[in-house]
């Protein structure tokens, strides 16, 4: 289409004035203008403004297909903003995108960092607890906010996490001639006067060695919400290589426990549907979500497996932590499609033997893990041996 019906324009601080001409000929040629109500304001839109619903919704602007429409975002659109959401919904020649610099490139432009080395993430809609895993000495972030009282909040919560010493700029209205840029530690955060649209910048220059999350599998037990049944740190980290996930790929973990290898699955950038048949422990995966900033990636279903599993969007891979039974496996088998990697552990003779059919009727390899750690033994010290783990790995 030579001539697309919807422009995207990307809109700062500055309103108009900061727009190009492309930019301000789109809007000036539309017969309807979405946006926020700041965003009609700042082009005073009129009568031809129509504020987005409550809850966001796309809706009204698919509706109008054909006519002239405008549809405003801040900065630039395609960086969760409405851009991605309408373009999902469009074939490739009825729309028109005009960005403008956004959040991130302003922000290192007033603070003089290097894009490339920064990191974003967009908390206006979520919890805080992504920063868990993007944290660590050395790091820069980026991360927009709700509103003027979600500053003051963050800034506890890394106290709580032990980041007091991460460097906080609070960058408000950046861009316009009301741009404001102030700077504190999060120990010391006491502004109280932050107004909307609001940014922080995170320089973590200061924080210990040895902070936030290692980037290898096999994270200590005391990082999870738990209730002992846990696959513990060294089994995981087998079993996380076994498992080889890849950024994008859905795992199912069945007999989820506490939800740890779902966690660092996700992690290593793939998604997780943890089935759990017991409602403390589905409590205790939740927790875990929260705790990794999990919630776009991970969810849990309470409920046994197979009859669980039955609607559930088909896994790359597939992990069973408790052994399963012969049924499980049949289904799984006649259920999942080529390729599917399944990785199994158990600890029983009774799995173990299990497992031991099942590699000789499907193939795989079957590994068994014994591990020992030295603890007091009188005044001198001696191996402690744990339960051996019989894993079972194969592509389907």
């Amino acid at each position: 289409m030579a001539d697309p019906w919807l422009s995207i324009v990307g809109l700062g601080e500055d309103g108009l004035g900061g727009l190009s001409d492309a930019s301000r000929s789109a809007l000036a040629q539309a017969e309807v203008i979405f946006g926020g109500p700041r965003h009609l304001d700042l082009v005073a839109a009129g009568e031809r403004g129509r504020a987005w619903p409550v809850p966001f919704d796309i809706v009204p602007v698919l509706s109008l297909r054909g006519r002239r429409v405008a549809v405003l975002a801040s900065g630039d659109p395609f960086w969760f903003g409405a851009g991605g959401s309408l373009a999902a919904h469009l074939a490739q020649g009825e729309w028109r995108a005009y960005p403008v610099a956004g959040t991130v490139s302003l922000a290192c432009a007033r603070l003089g960092w290097k894009i490339e080395e920064v990191s974003a993430l967009a908390l206006h809609a979520a919890g805080f607890g992504g920063l868990h895993r993007a944290l660590h000495r050395g790091a820069r972030l980026v991360v927009t906010l709700r509103d003027g009282e979600a500053p003051a909040t963050l800034a506890a919560c890394l106290v709580a996490q032990g980041f007091g010493a991460v460097g906080m700029h609070v960058l408000e209205r950046l861009g316009g001639p009301h741009e404001r840029v102030r700077f504190a530690r999060a120990d010391r955060f006491s502004f109280e006067d932050i107004t909307a649209p609001v940014a922080v910048a995170l320089d973590a220059v200061d924080l210990p060695q040895g902070s936030g999350l290692p980037k290898s599998p096999g994270l200590s037990e005391d990082r999870f919400a738990h209730d002992g049944q846990i696959t513990k740190s060294p089994v995981r980290a087998l079993t996380l290589a076994a498992l080889a996930p890849r950024p994008g790929e859905l795992l199912w973990d069945i007999g989820g426990g506490s939800g740890s290898v779902s966690v660092e699955w996700c992690l290593a950038g793939g998604r997780a549907i943890t089935i759990e048949p017991r409602a403390d422990r589905i409590a205790n995966i939740r927790a875990n979500i929260e705790t990794f900033g999990l919630s776009r990636q991970m969810e849990t279903v309470e409920g046994h497996a197979p009859d669980a599993l039955a609607d559930l969007a088909l896994p790359d891979a597939v992990f069973i932590g408790g052994g399963g039974s012969m049924a499980l496996y049949d289904w799984l088998w006649s259920h999942l499609p080529e390729g599917t990697r399944i990785v199994a552990n158990g600890v029983t003779l009774e799995t173990e033997a299990l497992l031991a059919g099942l590699q000789s009727r499907h193939g795989g390899g079957i590994l068994r893990i014994e591990l020992s750690r030295a603890e007091p033994l009188g005044s001198m010290r001696g191996w402690s041996a744990a339960r051996p783990v019989v894993q079972w790995s194969v592509t389907r």
